[in-house]
């Protein structure tokens, strides 16, 4: 028969030190604590609010162009939120006149920065800038051709693959607001998708989550983000077949350098 005794307070502390998850949460009676209930009510309402929330895309625009970066403004084919929401098509594409002011900037690029809120504006306006900022500092300018940082507003993952056959760009990298949790209303996503053109599926991306403070740090997201652009380019694909192996790399490096000594 299993063990039911309870654990110790000392190692359900430990627990809930570990993990943002609501574990072992106080009861009374039969129900959770006022306090309990409370708390999950307002996580609740709090990732309804971010679904809900608009991207002040003017403000992310100007902070972007600020910094020196050339940038372009779009929409996709949904017209407000309640239709992004609702049919999540409207989403994947362009409209007529964003394609066409794409269509202008094409040329031959190797990289094209998507910046869409997606379900969570609040990740977006918190997290994107910081991240880009990150990665252009360690990209190599002289070997990567990047594409005006495309803002694109009511944008789901799928409409980079729009943005980048549009541009003419061989990588496109999405950073969007992921679905809001009850612990995580600011979490980021970045989907990196080589030769994105219109019909790519899920399959063919990498993807890297829950990039925010409490999660995937700015540093190491903007690493894994350069590593898997640079191992993309070199083997031509992204997707299930392309695994961030860097890590396993460089303990292999280490490895041999002790090796050797």
């Amino acid at each position: 028969m299993a063990d039911r005794r309870p654990a110790p307070p000392d190692m359900i502390s430990k627990l809930r030190s570990a993990t943002p998850a609501r574990i072992f949460l106080p009861r009374a009676g039969t129900g959770l604590t006022t306090r309990a209930t409370l708390d999950f009510q307002l996580a609740h309402a709090e990732a309804r609010d971010a679904v809900e929330e608009r991207l002040d895309a003017e403000s992310l625009f100007n902070d972007i162009t600020s910094r020196g970066l050339p940038a372009v403004r779009v929409r996709s084919a949904a017209r407000d939120r309640r239709s992004f929401l609702l049919r999540p098509d409207l989403g994947r594409r362009l409209d007529d006149e964003s394609r066409a002011r794409l269509k202008s900037l094409a040329g031959d690029y190797d990289l094209a920065f998507v910046i869409a809120e997606g379900l969570s504006a609040r990740a977006i306006a918190r997290h994107a800038t910081p991240v880009l900022e990150k990665a252009l500092q360690s990209l190599d300018q002289t070997s990567w051709k990047v594409a005006p940082i495309v803002l694109a507003e009511q944008g789901r993952v799928a409409l980079g693959d729009d943005i980048g056959e549009t541009l003419g760009a061989r990588l496109a990298a999405v950073f969007i607001g992921e679905r809001p949790g009850l612990s995580s209303p600011d979490s980021m996503g970045v989907y990196l998708t080589f030769a994105p053109r219109v019909g790519r599926t899920d399959a063919e991306r990498n993807c890297l989550s829950n990039i925010r403070p409490q999660g995937l740090s700015y540093a190491e997201a903007a690493r894994k983000l350069l590593y898997l652009c640079n191992e993309a380019r070199r083997r031509q694909l992204t997707g299930v077949e392309l695994k961030d192996e860097a890590e396993a790399l460089a303990s292999e490096e280490l490895r041999a350098i002790d090796a050797k000594n």
